[in-house]
């Protein structure tokens, strides 16, 4: 067991030791950093929002409502998990690019060209994120006694009171779980967002973007960069993952 500790430890730990702490302060008012800070933060609470409005009903579906090719359904919308992001970043560019499959139309028709922009970023987080809140809201709702829900049913509640009074409570620490997870693997999304969205600072640059760009010219900017992502979610994990996990 220890051993294992070790295993994920290690290298956060190097990471620390490797910072060059001497020069942190130059590195952290570079004025590349912020603009990547502010973004990062920017598209992953906006890919997290996505995830909560377009996943948590999926999550239902395929926990509640049994209809043909659901195992497929359930493939397709976990299949992020498994894809290499850079793949994901392509098929999005082909699906939503200028001449891409849906993208040539939202150009001709709406004018709107969503490749390397900040909304080409916050759809790319979301498009590799999502998953793990719909593996996680599932397996919860999976869990749930739905006589409860049909007790509230038989005493008059409706399908929205329902939800809204009996089943998000009843989820609400693995919903809380699936926003934390969700949030942390959009903060360090890269190869889909490179793909999709580009590197232009102030607009795609996220931090994990940054960091790539800083280990190419200057390695101690790179370090402290991914310090500053490392710090981030730890605090955020260790904020939500005992109310969370220590339940």
């Amino acid at each position: 067991m220890f051993g294992l500790l070790v295993f994920f430890a290690l290298p956060l730990v190097a990471l620390v030791v490797r910072v060059p702490w001497s020069d942190i302060t130059d590195d952290l008012s570079d004025p590349a950093i912020r603009p990547a800070l502010r973004l990062s933060l920017v598209c992953s609470v906006a890919a997290t929002g996505l995830s909560v409005v377009i996943g948590v009903p999926i999550a239902w579906l395929l926990a509640r409502v049994e209809f043909p090719g659901k195992a497929v359904a359930r493939a397709l919308a976990l299949l992020p998990l498994v894809l290499p992001p850079v793949v994901g970043g392509v098929a999005l560019l082909v699906a939503f690019g200028r001449r891409g499959v849906v993208g040539q139309y939202l150009d001709d028709w709406f004018g709107i060209r969503l490749p390397f922009t900040t909304w080409a970023a916050i759809i790319a987080e979301t498009f590799v994120a999502m998953p793990f809140m719909i593996i996680t809201v599932e397996g919860a709702l999976r869990g749930v006694d739905t006589r409860y829900e049909e007790a509230a049913a038989t005493l008059g509640a409706g399908r929205w009171t329902v939800m809204r009074r009996v089943t998000l409570p009843a989820i609400g620490p693995s919903l809380l779980a699936g926003i934390t997870l969700t949030w942390a693997r959009a903060l360090g999304e890269f190869g889909a967002t490179i793909t999709f969205a580009g590197n232009f600072r102030g607009e795609t640059q996220t931090m994990p973007l940054a960091v790539y760009l800083a280990l190419q010219t200057d390695t101690g900017a790179a370090l402290t960069l991914s310090l500053v992502l490392l710090v981030i979610s730890i605090v955020v994990l260790a904020l939500v993952g005992r109310r969370v996990w220590g339940r």
